[in-house]
């Protein structure tokens, strides 16, 4: 597995952590097989009983696509990185535990389809979320559907349609993040919500993820 994503286990936690912070964790097409794979290596028995999806740095959780890989597709490897993003996507959404999200700066784009595939969400105040792809002259056309079920059609077409984004104290006034701490409570924040997972029984757990 590259350094780009690395595992790691603890006590019935696994810590899924995408290392790509020189370029604000920005998603390559290869980063995203290697978080597919992540995935689904750790899909397999034992499977942990919880799973936190992280990144390095303080600049950014996912800061979107890297638009250096973006300005060189063409229509047959567009198709492919969107593929690749739907599958990250995807995995997430069916991993036989709950995932959290640990996020911290910037999720864009590709970031925040990461972060609403994800059971519950934990943000830094500093946090900031947005669908900037239509100010590229880009559709947003992958996990954005799951926008309008947390916080709206509304709302989430003010996010695809405008291009901004909103603060964290926002998000959770619109329901797209459960917790907002200072960034120095994060880790003491997203442990809390392990805690609380790791004291209910895994089947429960496995049943209880919707």
């Amino acid at each position: 597995m590259s350094a780009q994503v690395i595992i790691q286990r603890e006590d019935g936690v696994a810590r899924v952590v995408i290392d790509h912070a020189a370029k604000s964790n920005a998603l390559t097409g290869a980063l995203l097989v290697e978080l597919y794979e992540a995935l689904e290596e750790l899909s397999l028995e034992p499977v942990p009983q919880a799973v936190v999806l992280g990144s390095a740095g303080d600049r950014a959780f996912v800061g979107g696509a890297f638009i250096d890989e973006m300005a060189a597709l063409d229509k047959v490897s567009a198709r492919e990185f969107i593929s690749r993003v739907h599958r990250a996507c995807d995995a997430l959404r069916r991993f036989p535990a709950p995932v959290i999200a640990r996020i911290q700066g910037h999720t864009l784009g590709a970031g925040l389809e990461l972060a609403i595939s994800c059971d519950i969400r934990i943000a830094a105040e500093e946090a900031v979320f947005g669908m900037p792809e239509v100010r590229l002259g880009i559709p947003s056309v992958v996990e954005a559907a799951l926008l309008p079920r947390l916080i709206g059609a509304g709302r989430a077409r003010w996010l695809l349609l405008t291009g901004n984004s909103i603060g964290a104290r926002q998000a959770l006034d619109w329901g797209l993040v459960e917790e907002v701490v200072p960034r120095e409570s994060l880790d003491a924040a997203v442990d809390g919500v392990l805690k609380a997972l790791l004291a209910s029984g895994t089947a429960a757990l496995r049943a209880q993820k919707l």
